[in-house]
């Protein structure tokens, strides 16, 4: 495979390529004889397939970190990540840091992963394990999120020249549908739901659907995020998706509420009570539980509102669903809509988290055939037939029954006009 371009560079010299290490094509410049260039990359190709083999002691970095343990090294990608893991150079927040480390931890065990260099021509295994998921049921959201991490450390670890190249460098893109339609909660449920659960819990719903904050945003308010003075809620950088501090207002009777349960002193003694494997957050100003979904499964259960419908389904992140729709039944603009619900582009906003209100659809609707079906539209297309009446045919007309036609075909008139029905069975 080793060879040379067949014209020279604008140098004069020639551009030589060969196979290295990793079994990927190089490029290199040669000399002014294309000769001399093919002579130089097969010498280089000998020695990398040496290498590769173990014939020959590697001389790059890489290779003096293959007997790094992984765990080790997850650990310091970890503290990467908490001092300057985003792209815009800003730390990770710890949820993210957290689901990281469970997601790499899983790797490890299901590749059976010890040291840096178990990691070169791990892809066929890869892609086997997410097979695996794919079958058990994983949402491809959850497979793209599994992989993600995997990829991104095998990213840093090249640019930290513990890896020489990325193993998964080649995996494709985890392709499928969108996550499935979720349904707001309508006032028939929010009454439902909040007359068959806990109060420690109501207020949590009630925060949810009031902000749209998600449940590991609502687990990392304290007090000192609470400004009662200007009505709401400081968010800050470390936990908030967007990654953007901001101040999320808050109606007085949800701040009331949120007070006097915080001064009850109820969050404390909830979270020593349920939370058995961390430590208990400082100053938390809400319980929130470890499982949200599942908990909220439960009262939904409780509370008989289905779970699934036609509609979409209801979950937790559903209340963020509801605060984007009851935000938009309120009147706010376009802007108004994409700053609460704390998106960059108000796209999503609307395509993704607004629903409509069927009941809303049904009226608009009414409106529109109450304009259609006027007395001055309708008199020309809907006929009452007299007693007496007989049709083509000949056949006599009772009862004053509906006669219509799909088209009315008048003489002289070019453009047939279609009749309106009414929701009834029409005889003729």
């Amino acid at each position: 495979m080793a060879g040379a371009r067949k014209n020279p560079s604008s140098s004069g010299r020639y551009q030589g390529f060969f196979i290295n290490q990793h079994g990927k094509k190089q490029y290199f410049t040669g000399s002014k004889k294309r000769s001399e260039t093919i002579t130089i990359a097969r010498k280089l190709e000998d020695d990398a397939r040496q290498v590769r083999l173990g014939y020959r002691d590697p001389k790059s970095n890489q290779f003096r970190h293959k007997d790094d343990t992984i765990a080790e090294t997850i650990e310091s990608y970890i503290e990467w990540g908490l001092v300057c893991g985003r792209k815009d150079g800003k730390p990770w927040s710890s949820y993210h840091a957290k689901r990281k480390r469970t997601h790499l931890d899983r790797w490890v065990k299901a590749l059976g992963l010890e040291v840096i260099g178990d990691l070169n021509g791990i892809l066929p295994k890869v892609k086997d394990f997410l097979q695996d998921l794919a079958s058990q049921g994983k949402s491809t959201k959850t497979q793209r999120n599994i992989a993600e991490a995997l990829v991104s450390f095998c990213h840093w670890c090249v640019k930290q020249d513990v890896l020489g190249c990325n193993p998964l460098d080649r995996l494709d893109t985890i392709q499928g549908t969108p996550e499935v339609e979720r349904r707001p909660f309508t006032t028939q449920d929010i009454q439902k739901l909040m007359e068959n659960t806990k109060d420690y819990l109501q207020i949590l719903y009630t925060m949810a659907m009031c902000t749209g904050l998600r449940a590991n945003e609502l687990q990392s308010l304290t007090r000192d995020h609470l400004d009662v003075e200007r009505g709401g809620l400081w968010l800050q950088t470390e936990w908030t998706k967007n990654r953007k501090p901001t101040f999320q207002p808050l109606s007085k009777r949800v701040i009331e509420q949120l007070l006097a349960f915080y001064e009850s002193g109820m969050v404390e003694d909830l979270y020593r009570k349920y939370l058995r494997s961390a430590e208990i957050p400082d100053d938390a100003l809400l319980y929130v539980p470890t499982h949200t979904s599942r908990t909220l499964e439960r009262d939904l259960d409780r509370a008989g509102i289905p779970k699934d419908t036609a509609d979409g389904k209801l979950d937790f992140h559903s209340f963020r669903v509801t605060y984007a729709t009851l935000v938009d039944g309120s009147g706010a603009t376009a802007k108004e809509a994409r700053e609460l619900c704390r998106h960059s582009d108000p796209k999503l906003t609307f395509e993704r988290y607004v629903k409509a209100d069927n009941e809303r659809l049904h009226e608009v609707a009414d409106k529109v055939a109450d304009k259609v079906l006027s007395e001055e539209l309708g008199a020309n297309m809907v006929h009452i037939a007299d007693e007496g009446c007989t049709n083509e045919n000949g056949k006599s007309l009772e009862n004053k029954e509906l006669t219509i036609s799909l088209v009315d075909w008048r003489r002289g008139d070019s453009n047939p006009r279609p009749v309106m029905f009414q929701d009834k069975r029409l005889h003729v």
